[in-house]
């Protein structure tokens, strides 16, 4: 199968499928709102510079990167328009979860992925139809199935802006029902998105099979672009340790949910554009995940000698 058959490629998947991966996706937006409180925006208005430099790289920094990426790489349409697509969702929300384990600035972490999920109503469609616009090839795509804006602001307030407004009214009014789920709920939903994403890749391994090394690559590096921008953004903003890593983080956890969302709603058929979108939600939690480990590992080392020079 050659790259551009990739773009007329039609995955196995349900109509029902979508109904699903939608309920799915709102759970996890909820149990995101979960955590929220308005001291926490409250905090970003009095100190604002950190979570400034963390949007300004998720909004700006990381769609631009992308598009540099896909005119280096030239791949199929189908998948190129995957990768814009991915970059122009917000942050994905175990970002919280991989910043606390590699000791990075939660707090920060938190307020980045709450923010940047309210703007997407608007930061997503304009990131998404501007960057295909710059190409040919993707710009084509998006032609053919007749986007309308005012369509994927609808399906992005409603995967997003509602389920966000519900958890949050559950923690204002009911603070003490907010801590008991918290945990729970979003364990539960994770690993829902994280088998929904599973099956549907295992339904067509076929596909990714015989274009492991342009899928596969194209996430890895795209991935990995994504997170080393963050740092470099936030530590050319002079930020601490702890906020570049947050920054790093939360740049490059995508919320791949809402790309799949967006890519079977609006361009049902691009196998390319649905694979990246899902590829990308199994692997940002690896390379993550191995970051945060890595990072783990550094800071302990770190207040070990610390401590050592405490003690001398």
């Amino acid at each position: 199968m050659t790259g551009a058959e990739l773009d007329r490629v039609t995955l196995a998947f349900e109509p029902g499928s979508l109904v699903v991966l939608n309920v799915v996706l709102a759970l996890v937006m909820v149990g995101v709102a979960l955590d929220l409180r308005p001291r926490d925006f409250a905090a970003v208005l009095r100190h604002p510079r950190a979570a400034v430099v963390g949007l300004l790289g998720q909004v700006v920094v990381l769609p631009a990167l992308t598009f540099a990426l896909v005119v280096v790489l030239r791949p199929p349409a189908s998948v190129a328009l995957g990768m814009i697509l991915v970059a122009a969702c917000p942050g994905g929300n175990m970002s919280n979860f991989i910043t606390h384990l590699a000791r990075g600035n939660t707090e920060l972490s938190v307020t980045l992925t709450a923010i940047g999920t309210v703007l997407a109503v608007v930061t997503t469609p304009l990131n998404l139809a501007f960057w295909s616009g710059m190409s040919a090839d993707t710009a084509a795509l998006v032609r053919s199935v007749a986007l309308s804006p005012k369509e994927l602001v609808t399906t992005v307030l409603a995967v997003l802006g509602a389920p966000l407004a519900l958890g949050m009214l559950v923690a204002a009014r009911r603070p003490g029902l907010a801590d008991r789920l918290r945990g729970p709920f979003k364990l539960f939903s994770v690993g829902c998105l994280a088998l929904f994403i599973v099956i549907g890749l295992s339904r067509n391994v076929g596909i990714l099979a015989d274009h492991w090394a342009l899928l596969g690559g194209a996430v890895a590096l795209h991935n990995g672009l994504a997170l080393l921008s963050g740092w470099l953004v936030a530590r050319t903003a002079g930020l601490p340790g702890r906020d570049r890593r947050a920054i790093a983080v939360e740049v490059g956890i995508q919320n791949a949910g809402l790309a799949l969302v967006l890519a079977f709603d609006f361009f049902p058929g691009l196998g390319g554009t649905a694979m990246i979108a899902a590829w990308w939600g199994v692997w940002h939690l690896i390379a993550g995940l191995t970051l945060a480990f890595v990072w783990r590992r550094r800071a302990l080392r770190e207040e070990d000698a610390q401590a050592q020079a405490t003690t001398t």
